[in-house]
């Protein structure tokens, strides 16, 4: 009995060890993030000014996956999606826009930039790039990456999300599993619901704010 004990303990903590070495040690895919969205002045942008969404430039398609540089960007980027007027896909909200939190629920002073076209979606924050498709695929999935500290330690841990409109809401799965983000709007408002934050509520934006113009801003 104690035998079993112990194995089934070992079992336990064996499991998210080894997570925590595969998403450290997991490679990072070749990444064609075209080099133009690492220049320029991104804050010069008007976000209010929002593409028509009617066929008539490029595909979802024909945009490379945009991916994190290193493990955070140093300058905000340029929009991923630039260019892309595909009409959203049935289900979908429209949540594009330069978004900041509100009050001081949730991720008090974030500030996140959302672009969409066909079944693409891109969130743009913090020093990270989250770019995937919607339809809650394997191959759409992001594949990205998350800063990590542990103790006097600052590690770079590999990260994959899929997602899928449901009932309204943009929701994430974690490793194409777990839930864990709901992005939606409700009464009007943008928000996202994430584990450990509760609910952000956020205002648009139509200009960067100084703090957010680079990686500096985690919050």
């Amino acid at each position: 009995m104690i035998r079993k004990i112990l194995i089934t303990s070992g079992v336990i903590v064996s499991i998210p060890v080894l997570l925590f070495v595969t998403m450290w040690l997991y490679p990072r895919p070749i990444d064609h993030t075209p080099a133009w969205v690492f220049e320029g002045d991104s804050s010069e942008i008007d976000y209010c000014d929002l593409p028509i969404l009617d066929g008539s430039g490029l595909m979802a398609n024909d945009i490379p996956q945009g991916h994190t540089p290193g493990c955070g960007y140093t300058r905000f980027p340029q929009p991923i999606l630039k260019g892309c007027t595909e009409p959203l896909t049935e289900g979908s909200q429209d949540l594009r826009g330069l978004w900041e939190a509100v009050g001081t629920s949730g991720r008090a002073n974030h500030v996140e930039r959302v672009e969409q076209c066909g079944n693409r979606i891109v969130v743009t924050s913090s020093g990270l790039i989250h770019d995937m498709t919607t339809d809650d695929s394997l191959s759409g999935a992001s594949n990205d990456v998350s800063p990590f500290r542990f103790g006097p330690f600052s590690l770079c841990l590999r990260t994959s999300a899929t997602t899928a409109w449901k009932n309204g809401k943009l929701e994430f799965y974690a490793l194409g599993g777990p839930h864990v983000v709901s992005r939606y709007i409700e009464d009007g408002v943008y928000q996202w619901d994430y584990p450990g934050f509760g609910n952000t509520k956020m205002k648009r934006l139509c200009k960067l704010p100084e703090r957010a113009k680079t990686s500096e801003d985690r919050g």
